[in-house]
């Protein structure tokens, strides 16, 4: 059965979505922008912002009773493939070495409030 997942210490969602959905043992997050739920603000930089985007995925996951080691893939969307480098640095902070989920990385046109990323993950429980 389809379980809503939903958490005040990530931004709550600005359409009609969850925050994830939890099915048959795994937790699918969408895409979380880097806003800070206690300001609403995004952060300065790639860096910052990705710090942001990952926080509120692993505020999310926590609800659902799941760490960031479970999780078994990423997408990360960047409004310029420039900031790989830079997202990839504080990226690799948020997973165990050795432990790292499958992911793609695509640059895109454009993302809400023209944010810098969004990254969604799917976790296993």
């Amino acid at each position: 059965m389809k379980k809503i997942v939903n958490t005040d210490k990530a931004p709550a969602a600005i359409g009609p979505y969850a925050q994830a959905v939890e099915i048959d043992g795994l937790v699918i997050t969408s895409g979380q922008l880097p806003i800070d739920p206690a300001t609403g603000a995004f952060p300065e930089g790639i860096g910052e912002q990705t710090r942001q985007s990952l926080t509120n995925v692993k505020n999310i996951l926590a609800q659902a009773g799941v760490s960031m080691d479970q999780v078994i893939k990423t997408t990360v969307f960047l409004s310029d493939m420039n900031n790989f480098g830079a997202m990839n640095e504080v990226y690799a902070t948020f997973f165990t070495e050795g432990n790292y989920p499958a992911r793609s990385a695509v640059e895109v046109a454009r993302l809400p409030k023209d944010a810098l990323v969004e990254i969604e993950v799917t976790a296993v429980k």
